[in-house]
């Protein structure tokens, strides 16, 4: 069983604990995001049998808990290992996930771009979107295939089993 990483705030250890399961939570989410996480979570109900629920974020690679960009500085988190059967992870692209977060169209190469801007494709903006989970055409195409690609997941439910291990940290 394919085996994730989720960086969560430290308070979230105590609600696994009293209740057994994590549900993705919306409120941590701006409100300028709030279109693409609809979206995402309509793309959940389609791919894995979601049911409306809120996404729990997951990396497919374990993140440099030392890096920036976790969570504000400072703040109590845990990074969970948690293993989630493959049916149950909607995986996608980090990079072209930024397409849907900032309303932008999802290209594959420089001349699909600039046909878009002009008007000359039949493609809609959002049906660009849904190549974000083609993670192999992305990575060769000539707009994505720039380094490392970074593959991020969303599941709508983890249960207290599926943690293998706790990893305290405070954010940079």
């Amino acid at each position: 069983m394919p085996v994730y990483f989720t960086n969560q705030v430290v308070e979230v250890v105590n609600n696994l604990n009293k209740n057994g399961f994590l549900t993705g939570n919306g409120e941590f989410v701006d409100k300028d995001f709030l279109p693409s996480y609809k979206w995402m979570i309509k793309q959940m109900d389609k791919r894995i049998n979601n049911n409306g629920l809120m996404p729990i974020w997951l990396w497919a690679t374990k993140p440099n808990l030392s890096e920036e960009g976790h969570f504000n500085k400072g703040t109590k988190a845990v990074c969970l290992t948690v293993e989630i059967p493959e049916n149950k992870v909607l995986l996608s692209d980090f990079d072209a996930w930024h397409c849907v977060l900032n309303d932008g169209f999802c290209a594959i190469s420089e001349e699909e771009d600039r046909l878009f801007d002009q008007g000359k494709l039949t493609i809609t903006k959002e049906q660009s979107w849904e190549r974000i989970f083609h993670l192999a055409k992305l990575r060769n195409s000539e707009m994505w295939n720039n380094g490392d690609q970074i593959v991020q997941g969303v599941t709508s439910v983890i249960q207290k089993e599926q943690i293998l291990n706790i990893e305290y940290f405070i954010a940079n």
